[in-house]
């Protein structure tokens, strides 16, 4: 009777010993281990996310050399700051760092100083492009990776977001927010590159980017001080 009574006790006491000491288990005593399995979840949407940020990167940089395309350039190099992020969460998830409260910090603090990078960058070039008035050539490669990247980018920065909460991972809840600002930047990028497509509207770009670079920067502070919510 006495050993029955014990046994839920016992069993939480295994499964939090489980997450503060790092050992690998995937059951505690017929406790499953849904920390293990979103960790997974937030390691495999990095990895997802890292080839497309890739691939992405390598098109735009093309497009924009292809179009003489400041801000297409600028989109292929920030989505090379933007990887480092889902390498950062790829690292923090992967062996016993899945469960250590160590990671977690070191992670969240790399997280926010790639938000810290993507900030002032986003801004120069936003600036740097409105001061020059520089007329690109229509890019319709541009055009389409800009339409792919500002509606899948926002979804897969919001699943990323929804683990981050559930684990408490400011590090994770902050590469999700850098996918959902990498779709705002593609939406910009989107309505830059139609208005100046369409209507020679060049100076669209320019500014919608510097009010993402205002959230990147807000963000990064957030994530740095390892806040419960990020909000995009």
């Amino acid at each position: 009777m006495e050993a029955h009574a014990l046994g839920p006790t016992r069993q939480i006491g295994d499964a939090a010993a489980v997450y503060e000491t790092g050992m690998d288990a995937g059951v505690v005593e017929g406790i499953p281990d849904r920390h293990g399995v979103l960790a997974h979840r937030a390691r495999l949407l990095s990895w997802l996310s890292l080839i497309w940020i890739g691939a992405e990167g390598a098109v735009a940089i093309l497009a924009g050399v292809m179009a003489g395309s400041a801000a297409l350039i600028g989109f292929g190099a920030d989505s090379a700051i933007e990887g480092m992020a889902s390498v950062v969460i790829i690292w923090r998830f992967t062996g016993s760092r899945m469960f250590s409260h160590a990671a977690e910090r070191r992670a969240q603090k790399l997280v926010a100083i790639q938000f810290f990078v993507l900030a002032p960058y986003v801004a120069f070039e936003a600036l740097r492009g409105l001061i020059d008035g520089q007329h690109a050539d229509p890019s319709w490669l541009g055009i389409g990776l800009a339409l792919t990247s500002a509606i899948g980018m926002p979804l897969l920065g919001a699943a990323k977001r929804r683990i981050g909460e559930e684990l408490h991972s400011a590090a994770t809840r902050g590469e999700g927010t850098q996918n959902v600002l990498c779709g705002y930047l593609a939406a910009g990028l989107l309505l830059g590159l139609l208005g100046n497509a369409l209507l020679g509207l060049w100076w669209l770009d320019p500014l919608v980017a510097l009010g993402i670079a205002g959230v990147a920067l807000r963000e990064g502070l957030g994530s740095w001080r390892g806040e419960e919510c990020c909000s995009a």
